[in-house]
């Protein structure tokens, strides 16, 4: 999977500020695992602490708060959150 295609993909979900991500860096899953709400309304973590993710951040345009995405080539996690990771909300994941 080629990171132009993770973000044509990311490009595509309808959230405007994911669409001034132009480049993606590779990063440690235990840096990008964060502990977010579901949205089944649970709390848990969905990547893998030991794997590399091609990912980024951008702040979110209308509050303090930013968008976060990694991505293993398959699978593709939006996250918004707060300082530091904080109150983290997973707003998608989607096949790449």
């Amino acid at each position: 999977m080629t990171e132009q295609k993770i973000l044509d993909r990311l490009h595509t979900l309808g959230i405007a500020e994911l669409t001034e991500i132009r480049t993606l860096n590779r990063l440690n899953g235990g840096y990008v695992n964060l502990s977010c709400e579901l949205p089944n309304g649970k709390t848990g973590k969905i990547l893998q602490d030991d794997c590399i993710y091609y990912a980024n951040q951008i702040e979110k345009k209308s509050d303090d708060r930013c968008y976060g995405v990694a991505s293993d080539g398959k699978q593709l996690a939006v996250y918004e959150y707060g300082c530091a990771g904080k109150d983290a909300k997973l707003i998608a994941w989607v096949c790449v």
